[in-house]
C-alpha cells in the first residue's frame, strides 16, 4: 500500500526535524574535536571550524602531561564499573520479587518505591545520612545516594513480567526454584534491558559531578566530570599548564586544552554506546509496555 500525501509530508517532516537535532548534537562535538586537534594560531585566530586546521596533538599532551586527567581517569573507570555492578544487582533484586505474582504486598512496595519519584528527602538530610554512615570523602557516597533507579527499576520489572509464565511453570515442574529461574531462564532472556539499564547507570556514573562535589573532598579522588569543569572555570588552572609547557609549546590557548579535555572525557563513552546500541531500543520498548 502506496503512502498518502499526507504521509509523505509527514515523513518529511519527521525527518527534517531529526536532521537538525541530530546535527544539534553532532556539530558542536566535532567542534570541539578540530578545536583540539588544531595548531595553536588556528585556535587563536578563530579560524577552526568544524575540521582541524594544522593538525597538532599538543593540546592532548599539556594535558596529560600537566593536569592529573589520568588519575581522574582511574578514578572514572572505577567509580562507573563497581556502579554499575552495584546498580545492576540491587535493581535486579528490587524488580525481580516485585515482577512476581504471587508476592504478597507487591502492590503496596511498588507504590512506595514510586512514591520516592515524586518527594526526596532533600539534600542536607541526605548529606547528614552520609556522613552518619562515615561515607564522606568516600565513592561509597556516590554509589550509596544512586543505588537505585526507580524508572530503570519500573522498566526492568515490567520486562520481567513480558516472560512467559509457562517458562515459570516449566522450571517449576524441572525442580527449579526461585534463584534458579532468575539466573537460568530470567537472566538469560533479559539481556537488552540489562545492556540498555546498564548504559544508563554507566553514563550517569561517568558524569557525576554535583555528588562528587558534594561527599568527595580528597581533590586526588576527583573524576573527569569534576575535573574538566574545574579546568573549564579555572584561569590559573590554564595559565600553570601553560607554563609547565616547553617553549614550543607556550602558544597553547586555553580553548584548546579545555576541548582536549571534554573529548578525552566523552570518548569513552562514544566507544561503548555501538557495542549497546543494538539492546537499547528493544530493551527499553519491550520494558516499557506491558502485554
Amino acid at each position: 500500500m502506496r503512502d498518502t500525501w499526507g504521509e509523505r509530508i509527514f515523513y518529511g517532516f519527521n525527518y527534517i526535524v531529526l536532521t537538525l537535532v541530530a546535527l544539534s548534537c553532532l556539530l558542536p562535538l566535532l567542534y570541539l574535536l578540530s578545536v583540539s586537534l588544531s595548531d595553536s594560531q588556528a585556535v587563536a585566530s578563530g579560524s577552526v571550524t568544524l575540521y582541524p586546521i594544522g593538525w597538532s596533538i599538543e593540546s592532548f599532551r599539556a594535558l596529560f602531561t600537566g593536569t592529573n586527567i589520568k588519575g581522574a581517569f582511574q578514578n572514572s573507570v572505577m567509580l562507573t564499573l563497581v556502579g554499575v555492578v552495584l546498580s545492576m544487582v540491587f535493581t535486579i533484586a528490587a524488580a525481580f520479587p516485585l515482577s512476581r505474582r504471587y508476592f504478597i504486598g507487591a502492590r503496596f512496595f511498588t507504590l512506595f518505591i514510586v512514591f520516592t519519584m515524586m518527594f526526596g528527602g532533600g539534600l542536607i538530610p541526605t548529606y547528614l545520612i552520609v556522613k552518619g554512615l562515615g561515607l564522606i570523602n568516600t565513592y561509597g557516597a556516590i554509589w550509596f545516594t544512586g543505588l537505585i533507579s526507580v524508572y530503570n527499576m519500573l522498566v526492568m520489572m515490567t520486562f520481567f513480567k513480558n516472560i512467559p509464565g509457562e517458562l515459570d511453570e516449566a522450571a517449576q515442574i524441572d525442580g527449579c526454584g526461585e534463584w534458579g529461574y532468575l539466573f537460568k531462564v530470567v537472566l538469560p532472556l533479559s539481556v537488552p534491558v540489562l545492556a540498555a539499564l546498564s548504559l544508563f547507570y554507566g553514563v550517569g556514573y561517568w558524569n557525576a559531578f554535583f555528588n562528587v562535589l558534594i561527599y568527595i573532598n580528597d581533590t586526588s579522588k576527583y573524576n573527569m566530570a569534576v575535573l574538566v569543569q574545574q579546568m573549564v572555570q579555572s584561569q590559573s588552572l590554564m595559565a600553570e599548564l601553560n607554563q609547565s609547557s616547553s617553549s614550543d609549546q607556550m602558544m597553547l590557548t586555553p580553548e584548546a586544552i579545555k576541548a582536549s579535555g571534554i573529548i578525552t572525557m566523552v570518548f569513552p563513552m562514544l566507544v561503548v554506546y555501538p557495542f549497546v546500541q543494538k539492546y537499547f531500543v528493544k530493551g527499553i520498548m519491550l520494558g516499557a509496555i506491558k502485554g
